[in-house]
């Protein structure tokens, strides 16, 4: 794994909290009762029986284990992707993945930045035994050890292993080190924030060794988008915010339906590359309140066609392409015409498929909120423990269902839902309070999407009765969600929001170095 001295900004107390409010509930794991190992046992104690490196005897047992994932070389996040499914088809299932983590490397400095992650593991492999298998991993991955500390395309270690201690010659468990490294710390804490680090030292959290460590350079988790575009890196301050361009081939969408067809797309298509999109998101169903469903096959007539344009043109290769349904199916026949990622604005909940399908295509998805359906939604807009603790609570338990469904949590983009199921007030108080959500622990780290272009709200708020009226009122949403922390603004009018955008970075982010 990564050797890095960066240090993180972001910590949060997981005791002391009011209320439990900074509690993670996903990361709450009670210790194991397995006897501790001390040494394993010989190899040659047992003839003809797998060496397993425990004393203990019996039935083999399910054990969840935390393993640490590395990479520096090549498409670092694909080769970890790929050891992660690895794993998955060797029987050491991934059930749970922490963020990637983009570190400076350590000990040997002359090599590229590495990316840095962990993941829960069930397993039933005893702790040698599952290095064995690791190491199998990274040879069959064509890892070569050429320098010690120095680069490499895939990077798998043991951290945990139930409450177990080992020390062997060839292993060390609790691993040595973690208690010093960011970068060990930070994706674990992600995992089990509540869980000891040391079974020996119960009282100390993983969460409180990452908290001790001196202050220092902030690390950035990565969310990949396309091969071609850049990923988006939420905790760096400088960063670009993307621009999604909205691109309807619906003829009932609220602000441009009918606009779109196969006759005009590529030179709407160059309009929107042209005006500063990185991404264009083509939609074939309309989610505005009250619109009726369309067919799964009528949707994916609209949009397979426009994804496969885009694809073709050469003034759009560099642009990563979305497809904005809450289908499965529509989403599977997206990507295979060249899609790179999903929009859903249901967060998987309308499609049972929908969740499982993503994490087989290994794609990213924007996981938003919403209550019920686009029909119903209107209905739904009361938060009585309040809008953003409601807000998060619900989204975290729609990134639970994703990482269930073996989504990488590195593929999960997450937005706040503005104009679903919430009412003009409550748009305006999630655009105000959007740093606030986003630092809500369990989201921390994560990319965010925010959607405010030509809504309602902003009509109503500006006097603009028509959608396409309302560009100064989606100009002003826009500032507001780049200088709250969002990662892509999602618009219809490209050009204008990219200068909007573009702008906004160089007051909140680049400061006087934008000029």
């Amino acid at each position: 794994m990564n050797c890095s001295i960066a240090r993180g900004a972001l910590r949060w107390s997981l005791r002391g909290a009011p209320g439990g409010r900074h509690l993670d509930p996903r990361a709450v794991a009670l210790p194991t009762t397995r006897p501790r190992l001390s040494m394993p046992e010989p190899r040659d104690a047992h003839p003809g029986r797998p060496h397993s490196g425990c004393a203990c005897h019996g039935a083999s047992r399910k054990q969840t284990a935390y393993i640490a994932l590395g990479s520096n070389l090549g498409d670092r996040v694909a080769e970890i992707e790929r050891a992660c499914n690895e794993m998955d088809r060797r029987g050491i299932r991934v059930r749970r993945t922490s963020s990637l983590w983009e570190t400076e490397p350590m000990y040997v400095a002359d090599q590229d930045r590495f990316i840095n992650g962990a993941c829960e593991v069930e397993t039933e492999l005893e702790p040698l035994a599952l290095l064995d298998e690791l190491q199998a991993i990274e040879r069959d991955m064509g890892r070569r050890k050429l320098v010690d500390k120095g680069p490499r395309n895939v990077d798998l270690d043991i951290l945990l292993y139930g409450d177990e201690k080992v020390h062997d010659r060839r292993l060390t468990i609790p691993h040595a080190g973690a208690a010093e490294r960011e970068f060990v710390l930070r994706p674990l804490a992600e995992l089990i924030a509540s869980k000891p680090l040391d079974s020996s030292k119960p009282w100390k959290l993983v969460q409180d060794y990452l908290n001790e460590l001196p202050p220092g350079a902030p690390l950035s988790s990565v969310t990949p988008l396309a091969r071609s575009s850049p990923a988006l890196t939420p905790l760096v301050h400088d960063r670009k915010t993307h621009v999604m361009a909205i691109l309807n081939v619906t003829p009932d969408s609220f602000s441009d339906g009918g606009r779109h067809n196969l006759k005009n797309l590529s030179g709407a298509v160059v309009d929107l590359v042209r005006g500063g999109a990185t991404i264009i998101d083509v939609g074939g169903q309309s989610t505005a309140p009250g619109r009726p469903e369309v067919t799964a096959e009528e949707e994916a007539a609209r949009v397979i066609p426009a994804i496969e344009l885009i694809r073709s043109m050469a003034e759009a290769r560099d642009v990563a392409v979305s497809v904005d349904t809450y289908r499965a199916s529509v989403a599977e026949r997206a990507v295979a015409s060249g899609a790179d990622m999903i929009n859903d604005v249901s967060a998987g909940a309308l499609d049972p498929e929908m969740l499982p399908t993503v994490a087989r295509l290994g794609k990213t998805i924007c996981l938003m909120h919403m209550r019920g359906t686009p029909l119903t939604m209107t209905g739904l807009t009361s938060y009585p423990d309040g809008l953003i603790p409601t807000v998060a609570r619900e989204l975290l338990a729609r990134v639970a269902a994703a990482e269930r469904a073996g989504i990488r949590r590195w593929r999960v983009i997450v937005d706040p839902g503005i104009g679903f199921a919430k009412t003009g007030a409550q748009n305006l108080e999630l655009l105000r309070t959007l740093d606030e959500l986003r630092r809500w622990p369990g989201l921390e780290g994560l990319p965010w999407l925010v959607g405010a272009s030509r809504k309602g709200f902003v009509g109503r708020a500006t006097g603009a009765e028509q959608p396409s009226e309302r560009i100064w009122g989606t100009a002003a949403t826009v500032a507001a969600a780049v200088q709250g922390g969002a990662d892509v603004v999602r618009v219809h009018d490209a050009r204008e929001m990219a200068m909007v955008a573009t702008m906004s970075d160089a007051i909140w982010r680049s400061g006087r170095d934008a000029c």
